[in-house]
């Protein structure tokens, strides 16, 4: 299992993703795994699967996706520095990843959190209410009094052709 050089020939995917610090624990690296968000060589794989020297990995993690030939093997999670020698990001993944940093960056970053009104608010918002209810009372009312004016109209029609016989 272990090379001459002391370092093993054949490690868990689980194991080395969580080691080369793509996942905080193996439990995640294993879901993402399973979640079908890394592949190995093209192909979904399981998270008992051993990665080798060589093997190509894609790694889609919330923000980013990772295109990366394995270089080194650990079961050992180390330092930042130590985690970045086991692997080899490709060159076109690293433009994709610096273009949607980019794109990111330009974006507008609006955020609307209003919170809860304040007193004044209320108050201009419920004088608003008022006005909105009163323009529509109003409204309705040159509704009925246009609806009985017409009538009116219509009985005074009826009444003028009855006389006029």
């Amino acid at each position: 299992m272990h090379g001459s050089s002391g370092a093993p020939d054949k490690v868990r995917m689980d194991k080395w993703l969580w080691a080369a610090r793509f996942y905080k624990t193996r439990s995640l690296a294993a879901d993402a795994i399973a979640g079908g968000k890394v592949q190995l060589n093209g192909e979904r794989a399981k998270p008992a699967k051993t990665v080798k020297l060589g093997d190509q990995l894609r790694i889609r993690t919330a923000a980013n996706e990772f295109i990366i030939t394995v270089r080194a093997l650990s079961e050992r999670r180390g330092s930042a520095s130590v985690a970045a020698a086991l692997y080899e990001e490709t060159p076109e993944s690293r433009a994709a990843r610096e273009r949607v940093a980019e794109q990111k960056r330009f974006a507008a970053n609006i955020t609307y959190d209003w919170g809860r009104p304040t007193k004044r608010d209320r108050r201009l918002l419920d004088r608003v209410l008022e006005d909105v209810e009163t323009n529509e009372e109003q409204d309705e009312i040159d509704a009925l009094d246009t609806l009985l004016t017409d009538d009116e109209d219509d009985e005074d029609d009826d009444g003028d052709e009855t006389s006029g016989r």
